[in-house]
């Protein structure tokens, strides 16, 4: 695993973060509700390897619980001055605990053949199903 440090933000520039990432390891689309309609393409990084560097007072959250759960798996975060979505914190003992969701189009200078070869893996948590591909990722 070779992990490097990318910095990013949104696009405005209030919300800035540093993550580590082996980006070569791939990376994650999700047809739940929530990726589907932003069209989220993720890396998914341990809490330990992710920093907010600034901006935490210009994000918002928003937590939705998914039918049949007891509560929220995930707290989106997303700038309050341009909008858009920043990474979202996650707990949930299948990802190791504390995890961020981090979209791949806010990092600032990745290597975009690095970022081309890389596999991407689909996940159907429209179903609650993230250990498979979903039928149709078409639209992913």
């Amino acid at each position: 695993m070779t992990l490097k440090i990318h910095s990013g933000g949104c696009h405005c520039g209030a919300v800035r973060f540093e993550a580590e990432i082996d980006i070569a390891q791939g990376t994650v689309k999700c047809n739940c509700s929530s990726c589907a309609k932003a069209r989220s393409w993720l890396a998914l990084v341990p809490g330990s390897r992710y920093r907010l560097t600034s901006g935490a007072e210009s994000q918002a959250n928003y937590q939705w619980t998914p039918p049949g759960r007891p509560g929220p798996t995930i707290e989106f975060h997303f700038c309050k001055i341009c909008g858009i979505r920043t990474p979202g914190r996650g707990n949930m003992e299948a990802m190791g605990g504390v995890f961020y969701a981090v979209q791949v189009p806010l990092l600032s200078e990745i290597d975009r053949e690095e970022l081309a070869a890389a596999p991407i893996q689909y996940v159907d948590g429209l179903h609650d199903r993230f250990d498979r591909e979903p039928a149709d990722r078409r639209f992913l």
